[in-house]
């Protein structure tokens, strides 16, 4: 392949890295495409074979070495966040029944909740949030 080929496929590839939610996965394919590419015009690689066998070998390195510290490093960190929930005060807007689902507000924001006691929870009385499950908050009676 021309080495601009390799290329333009590694920088579509780091768009749609950039376009999709967390992961990456494929930005270590893009930077195997762009160091064919280069070795390509530099004139190492000729060989077609060659090529994609280097492509190959560079991303699987690469996934295989590198993306879960990037993951943890750079990854999401929103459940950290939503643990400090836990053991909050919630204020339920109507009743909510036992099992049953319904709204609360918590630090100024509305939130789906579920009643995880055995009695009914009244609107506007005094809940803990004893669980975080998503972004469903399970409450209790204080």
């Amino acid at each position: 392949m021309l080495w601009w080929y390799w290329v333009v496929f590694g920088l579509v590839l780091v768009a749609v890295e950039l376009a999709t939610p967390g992961g990456f996965f494929v930005i270590f394919f893009a930077i195997a495409a762009i160091v064919v590419g280069s070795l390509e015009l530099l004139g190492v690689l000729e060989l077609a074979w060659l090529q994609w066998l280097l492509f190959t070998v560079i991303a699987l390195a690469g996934l295989a070495l590198f993306r879960k510290p990037l993951v943890e490093r750079l990854g999401p960190r929103g459940s950290a966040e939503m643990d400090t929930l836990v053991g909050e005060i919630a204020v339920p807007a109507s009743a909510i029944p036992p099992g049953e689902h319904g709204r609360a507000e918590l630090r100024g924001a509305g939130w789906s909740v579920r009643n995880v006691d055995t009695t009914t929870l009244a609107a506007g009385q005094r809940c803990r949030v004893v669980a975080v499950q998503g972004l469903m908050l399970d409450l209790r009676q204080e």
